[in-house]
């Protein structure tokens, strides 16, 4: 695949998500998305590469989309995560994405998202307290070994 997009983060995260299985889609987002640049459409991760603020905020829409029945991911659009549980294993598995892809953890808990709590969750991971996690466990796609993945997508 050569670089579609202007930030070597977004193609290196656009690749990795390629590979484990999600689609990805360069696009014109004329509408207002919840994110600056990204929106859901048919279980498909619309980017908009001139409005990107934050390519890290690509890996949590991703996990939303990961954590998402198999069966059911398709029928996606637009805002994802009104779920707590969810939200808080999109955190976890983002984290775990950022360690995978060796990516800083302010790429995706930048300061500009997060409700002002980045600082706080970068802290927590780094400590190994890794909010989220029993729900990837529940779901089977975490062990012990955390932020080693099992597998990235739900069944």
């Amino acid at each position: 695949m050569l670089d579609q997009f202007s930030r070597p983060e977004t193609n290196q995260i656009v690749a990795f998500l390629e590979k484990i299985g999600l689609s990805v889609r360069a696009a014109d987002i004329t509408e207002r998305a919840f994110l600056p640049g990204i929106q859901i459409a048919g279980g498909v991760l619309l980017i908009d590469d001139a409005r990107l603020e934050w390519p890290g905020d690509l890996l949590h829409e991703a996990a939303h989309l990961a954590l998402t029945p198999a069966d059911q991911r398709a029928s996606i659009e637009y805002n994802v995560g009104q779920d707590g549980g969810e939200e808080i294993g999109a955190l976890a598995w983002s984290w775990a994405a950022l360690c995978h892809l060796q990516l800083a953890p302010d790429i995706v808990f930048h300061a500009g998202g997060y409700r002002r709590e980045s600082k706080s969750l970068i802290e927590n991971f780094s400590a190994g307290r890794y909010i989220g996690l029993p729900f990837l466990r529940w779901l089977g796609l975490a062990g012990d070994d955390f932020p080693h993945m099992i597998k990235w997508l739900r069944d």
